[in-house]
């Protein structure tokens, strides 16, 4: 049997938490996400990219997690101010967000995110957070090989 996978994509983290920030990348490596790239705040996230989405090449993310905290809408500014760059990328965009209510997840839902996950503190709850969101990227690099 021949398999052939492409294993250079990785994974963009959008967060204003450089403590948080390592953390979830931590979890995510455990959990067998291949490499993370901190993207840093709103600011800086949004700069690069627009540098990397603008290209077909391996510099484009295979997924974008966006766990921003500055306040509490500081997530769904972010999918607003970046929307049509990341549709026309096709890049999945996943939000990691306190528990919201049901109009707040739908917002961003229908701004750009593929998912919106829960940002546990507990520390078994917020591995399989983790685990979850490898799952989804892992499903989304080669959705005709899953079925999809």
């Amino acid at each position: 049997m021949n398999v052939s996978a492409d294993y250079t994509s990785f994974v963009a983290l959008i967060d204003d938490d450089v403590h948080s920030a390592h953390l979830l990348t931590r979890a995510l490596l455990v959990q067998g996400a291949s490499s993370i790239q901190h993207y840093g705040d709103a600011v800086s996230a949004r700069a690069r990219l627009q540098t990397d989405l603008g290209k077909a090449s391996p510099e484009q993310p295979g997924l974008i997690i966006v766990d921003l905290k500055a306040h509490s809408g500081a997530n769904l500014e972010f999918l607003i101010a970046v929307q049509q760059l990341m549709r026309a990328s096709g890049v999945p965009v996943v939000v990691l967000a306190p528990r919201l209510g049901e109009q707040s997840r739908h917002a961003l839902l229908e701004n750009g995110a593929a998912a919106v996950f829960v940002r546990h503190a507990e520390r078994d709850a917020y591995h399989r957070v983790a685990a979850d969101i490898v799952e989804l990227w892992a499903l989304t690099q080669r959705p005709e090989a899953v079925g999809m």
